[in-house]
């Protein structure tokens, strides 16, 4: 499936081949365009394959949530419609099991109640949900959780497996996926660019950077400043659970980053967490792992008897407001973004990758992109050099 050796002239270069680069190079090829995906390493190497899968739909009322509940509804559909370029239906992993939202503490919980009401608000659907309710969905909780909600359209899918299929049913379309072919220039050339790759230079009328955390650096080689800051997820396995819970569970209402308890399916449990901000180091902090665990257990006290089997890091791309950049560069002709989803890449990969590809195509997007343009306001706020 993977070749080793880039054309040298195509419509569309796809930097980065987690999801969110797969998903936007298949639409493209959809679109008719010939396209190349790269990718300095390995396929999902990076944060798709090292995150939680979560097809998340929990978000403040805004731009986001209105993101998410398009993708969750392209993921639905996704494997049918990539049966449609191979010979079988892929099995993407896709679990719609909910998630739970949980509060600990009066402050919390009023955090939770507010968020709920405006989400519903927005359409959402959103349960709350009684103390027999949440024991029976995640039993083993601390006592003094005290309010919980259900999304029900939460979901998780296996990553991996789902970057594969969607790169499989793009390369049936024509496109050329090269892994480990890192960028080591790029030169506007006309109305568009010219990359040089390990697998050889490549000129191409749209570029589009879907490299997470890497993408600014890859930015900078376009002399372009590109407002996204490294940030830095952790991740804990443990062993099999006797009773793990039925679904993934949020803590809500923290200062911090929220901490996740999601069932991996074989009865063991992911604990994650997306807090920290260390610039591009990508080594595994043990002393967070340790500040991991111990959350876990203040939030569910039977895992103190629970040996976790391996932790893991990764890196993400986050913006000033939190929100992806996606569409065209304002001022470099032919240079195109999709990034800086933080740790919701997967979840929101179909709707990214349609969006892009309708902006490119010139087709009326089913989203409007102006929330997520690379010019807008939002985005006016420099980062640090430090933190590059």
């Amino acid at each position: 499936m993977f070749s080793h050796s880039a054309p040298a002239t195509v419509d569309a270069v796809v930097v980065g081949a987690g999801l969110v680069g797969a998903c936007c190079g298949y639409e493209l090829a959809v679109r008719g365009r010939s396209v190349l995906i790269v990718d300095r390493g390995a396929v999902a190497a990076g944060g798709t394959g090292t995150g939680l899968g979560a097809v998340a739909v929990g978000h403040q009322p805004g731009p986001l949530l209105d993101l998410a509940r398009h993708s969750r509804q392209r993921w639905d559909g996704l494997a049918d419609r990539l049966a449609a370029d191979l010979d079988h239906r892929p099995d993407l992993g896709l679990t719609a099991d909910g998630a739970v939202s949980v509060a600990r503490g009066t402050a919390a919980a009023k955090q939770l109640s507010t968020l709920a009401a405006e989400q519903r608000a927005a359409g959402l659907a959103v349960e709350q949900l009684s103390d027999a309710d949440l024991a029976a969905l995640a039993p083993g909780l601390a006592d003094d959780v005290t309010s919980a909600v259900r999304y029900p359209g939460h979901a998780r899918v296996a990553p991996v497996a789902a970057t594969l299929a969607v790169l499989a049913a793009a390369v049936e379309r024509g496109a050329v996926v090269v892994p480990a072919a890192p960028v080591a220039a790029i030169e506007p050339a006309g109305t568009g660019m010219r990359v040089d790759t390990a697998a050889g230079t490549v000129s191409t009328g749209t570029l589009v950077l879907t490299a997470g955390a890497w993408t600014a650096p890859l930015a900078d080689l376009a002399s372009v400043r590109l407002p996204l800051r490294p940030g830095r997820g952790h991740l804990l396995v443990t062993e099999q659970l006797p009773q793990p819970p039925g679904q993934t569970v949020y803590e809500s209402g923290t200062d911090a980053a929220p901490l996740v308890l999601a069932p991996t399916g074989t009865g063991a449990l992911a604990i994650a967490t997306t807090g920290t901000e260390t610039g591009f180091e990508t080594a595994v902090s043990v002393p967070v792992l340790r500040r991991l665990a111990a959350d876990a257990v203040r939030l569910m006290p039977a895992l103190r008897a629970v040996a976790a089997l391996r932790g893991a890091g990764t890196l993400f791309g986050r913006t000033p407001d939190e929100l992806p950049i996606i569409g065209a560069d304002p001022q470099h002709p032919g240079l195109w973004y999709a990034t800086g989803h933080g740790a919701a890449g997967v979840g929101l990969a179909p709707a990214t990758g349609e969006l892009l590809a309708d902006l490119v195509t010139g087709a009326t997007p089913s989203l409007d992109p102006a929330p997520y343009a690379p010019g807008r306001p939002g985005l006016a706020v420099a980062e640090p050099e430090a933190d590059r």
